[in-house]
């Protein structure tokens, strides 16, 4: 059947030309095992009328949608690997596959795909994605997605059936493809491509581009790299503290893995802090900690650096300067924001506002291993102290290093608290995404194709997103 009405095709990004991008195929798979749609996110662009037949047709064997993008297109960018330069990057393993409207906000969405064969890009890669990373990155956006952090959706899932080796786990391993929905594939990486060949004229068009589809708001303003910065400058503020807030490590903060409408997307070695600590370090091969959970501020400041470095060739770096000084002031705004929406109070003045996270940190920091990071704002939601002080952390929360954090909070109202009447929050412990869930639930896919554990844990993750009722 063809889609639903409310599906609106509106290919954009073709027309930026073949600089940016290459037409490709995907490849041709063995099966086409549909393991995971997400109709929540399908209803939001018209799509989830599809029969399983039809959704496997488009997202397993890649058949175009109905005025949309035809053929696919591997997008061009360079970028910073762990702060060195590479110029041999691009889509590898994945192109843009649709562009269509969101119902309701007129947002421009893309579907990309992960896992989709080899591209003009791919290097030695054989353009494959293992099931078991398709499956960590479906749970990694539904759990962020439930904390409140933008972030891609994982749109679906197909087993194709082919074996993979990989030498950072144990093969031959089973294949997957993944399509994620997101606001943008732009990438800072993207402006980096063009900067590197000296092309102003492509910098240009992509700046328009990006104001044209992304930010209509500036299409006024005379000095338009500088609003984009700006713009980007903000959006990535708010998704570090996001991040923050949400206790994850992204684990590859490289260039190419950030997008110009602030929103996280690609997860690999990503992980979900146990506990607070800012030397916690997701990727093994990081070793120097560059990407640890508290340099990630310091890495997104770092990458938007690049970022300007690209639109001085468009732009005066002075103004270009003082939208990056931006990041700092902004960062702190949004991480207070973003920590008193986990603590579920209403705000009061700045300084109080930002006394109380800053007591927060502390007293998580002082619980150590004994305190996990997701039961904190689990027991303390609404402010909610005497059900904290009646849940199995009290004797830790009557220790004097939380005397600061429950006094000043004891001064907040709650905001929206009759959420603390949802099911969830009567339960003793919250709902957590940690390495060694991760690894029990893939083990039952491993060894006894039982995908009933990996669904029971996205209904949990969804009951839970429900309950926070965090807005992203």
């Amino acid at each position: 059947m063809p889609p639903s009405s409310a599906y609106r095709p509106d290919p954009q990004f073709p027309a930026l030309g073949g600089e940016f991008a290459d037409p490709v195929r995907a490849a041709d798979f063995p099966q086409a095992i549909l393991r995971y749609r997400n109709d929540r996110a399908a209803a939001t662009v018209g799509l989830d009328s599809l029969t399983d037949a039809e959704w496997l047709a488009h997202f397993g064997r890649f058949e175009p949608l109905p005025g949309n993008i035809d053929p696919p297109l591997a997008q061009r960018y360079h970028g910073h690997q762990f702060r060195v330069y590479n110029p041999d990057l691009g889509d590898g393993r994945g192109f843009l596959f649709a562009q269509l409207r969101e119902a309701g906000t007129g947002r421009l969405l893309d579907l990309g795909t992960k896992g989709s064969g080899e591209t003009p890009w791919s290097r030695q890669g054989d353009g494959r994605l293992t099931l078991k990373g398709g499956v960590r990155e479906v749970l990694a956006t539904a759990m962020l997605e439930a904390l409140g952090v933008p972030t891609s959706r994982s749109f679906s899932l197909v087993e194709t059936g082919e074996a993979l080796v990989r030498g950072d786990e144990p093969s031959p391993t089973r294949s997957s493809v993944l399509v994620r929905l997101s606001h943008s594939h732009v990438r800072f990486g993207t402006f980096q491509r063009h900067a590197y060949f000296e092309a102003k004229d492509r910098i240009a068009a992509l700046v328009d581009h990006v104001i044209g589809v992304y930010d209509p708001d500036l299409e006024g303003r005379n000095d338009r790299p500088v609003a984009l910065l700006d713009a980007v400058v903000a959006r990535s503020a708010r998704l570090t503290a996001r991040w923050m807030a949400a206790g994850f490590v992204h684990g590859v903060l490289n260039t190419d893995n950030m997008n110009i409408n602030g929103e996280s997307f690609d997860y690999g070695p990503y992980r979900f802090l146990p506990h607070s600590d800012p030397n916690f370090v997701a990727a093994y091969f990081d070793h120097a900690g560059l990407y640890s959970f508290g340099r990630q501020p310091e890495a997104v400041f770092w990458n938007l650096q690049q970022l300007a470095g690209c639109l001085s060739l468009v732009a005066d770096s002075d103004p270009l300067v003082d939208a990056l000084n931006g990041f700092g002031p902004a960062y702190r705004n949004e991480l207070t924001a973003a920590m008193l929406a986990r603590l579920g109070v209403r705000p009061q003045d700045p300084d109080a506002d930002a006394a109380l996270v800053q007591a927060s940190f502390r007293a998580m920091a002082e619980g150590g291993e004994r305190l996990r990071w997701e039961p904190f704002f689990f027991d303390w939601f609404c402010g909610a102290e005497p059900r904290a002080m009646a849940g199995p952390r009290a004797d830790l929360y009557a220790e004097p290093p939380f005397a600061e954090f429950r006094a000043r909070l004891s001064g907040y109202a709650a905001e929206r608290p009759e959420r603390l009447e949802h099911p969830y929050f009567a339960r003793p412990e919250p709902e957590e995404l940690l390495i060694d869930q991760i690894e029990a639930l893939w083990a039952f896919i491993a060894e006894a194709d039982d995908w009933s554990v990996f669904h029971e844990k996205l209904a949990r993750i969804e009951t839970a997103r429900v309950a926070w009722g965090l807005a992203v």
